[in-house]
């Protein structure tokens, strides 16, 4: 299938909105920036539920671990777009999605609602997707208490907790990515990926934002277990 074109960036001229009654200056820039996010708009024309879709459709044009046919499952997935770009790309069928949110059905996927660590869980994935996953994709982030040091324990305690399911359920040769945050993962989950995996490697695709602390681990060629 071919694959999207990143947004042109050519831009129209920058998108200013005045401040308004009961919206804080915080909300303010965040509007504006939506307004003048390529991606956004992007994402808008092409039918993705956000910009996200694009730094999972770049990470997989550099990387190659998304494929026809391949089993997918999308932890985390709420509110879909990467699920979206996963269908596109492996096929109809083939891939699950997962949150503790409520996810709008996707065609081609089968969504659930739910925690993936629950007990039993693991099990009703592998039966909804018929048989293990090739890749596994997170792109979860704990909701931010402003506290530096206790979001990154909760932001690293949701990787390795997506890690030990994929280390659980991958296949052979399979995929793991994951968003991390800046200082990449965490030395021992490092350690323990590059004996998983053939190859593990950290990578911010143009979607994401500059600013932005998001990285992504992509770990492949699972032989791990």
């Amino acid at each position: 299938m071919a694959r999207r074109a990143a947004p042109s960036s050519g831009r129209a001229p920058a998108q200013h909105i005045k401040s308004a009654k009961g919206r804080t200056p915080s909300s303010t820039r965040w509007l504006e920036r939506q307004l003048n996010d390529p991606y956004v708009a992007a994402a808008k024309r092409a039918g993705y539920r956000s910009r996200a879709a694009f730094k999972l459709a770049e990470l997989d044009d550099r990387f190659h671990f998304l494929a026809r046919g391949k089993r997918v499952l999308d932890l985390g997935a709420a509110p879909g777009s990467w699920t979206q770009v996963a269908v596109a790309r492996a096929g109809k069928d083939r891939v699950v999605a997962i949150d503790l949110l409520a996810i709008d059905p996707i065609p081609g996927a089968i969504v659930l609602q739910g925690d993936f660590l629950d007990s039993g869980n693991d099990a009703k994935l592998l039966d909804v997707l018929g048989g293990v996953p090739d890749v596994i994709l997170s792109d979860m982030a704990a909701p931010t208490t402003g506290h530096a040091a206790t979001d990154h324990l909760r932001i690293v305690a949701l990787v390795e907790a997506a890690y030990e399911f994929a280390r659980a359920h991958l296949a052979p040769g399979g995929a793991f990515v994951a968003k991390v945050f800046q200082g990449g993962t965490e030395r021992a989950l490092l350690d323990r990926m590059k004996k998983d995996f053939t190859s593990v490697k950290h990578a911010k695709p143009p979607a994401s934002r500059a600013e932005s602390a998001e990285i992504y681990v992509i770990a492949q060629d699972f032989h791990g277990r």
